[in-house]
């Protein structure tokens, strides 16, 4: 139980490290290098999807909420209806179809 909980922490603690080292890249790809910008932010995104909202790791929340309003949950439409105004067509472009 101990050994068990020791190495999830030393995990915890490289993956903090590993997103500061990631977070600084993207800074310097916001002004460098747009395409791995973008790609920085979409790895955020599915990480936020999987580790805080227990979403699949290989999906970006905008996609998981394009398939939420496709049935109808309240909380899919109004996210996406939000990310539209911002980005036209950005949940439908996030499912691929």
């Amino acid at each position: 139980m101990v050994k068990r909980l020791l190495v999830g922490l030393g995990i915890w603690l490289a993956c903090v490290v590993a997103d500061l080292l990631s977070l600084g890249w993207m800074l310097v790809a916001l002004f460098c290098s747009p395409r791995r910008f973008w790609r920085g932010a979409i790895a955020k995104d599915q990480a936020v999807n999987a580790a805080v909202l227990n979403g699949s790791e290989d999906e970006t929340i905008s996609s998981r909420a394009a398939r939420a309003a496709a049935r109808g949950e309240r909380w899919g439409c109004v996210l996406c209806r939000l990310l539209d105004k911002i980005d036209r067509n950005h949940c439908r472009d996030a499912t691929g179809t």
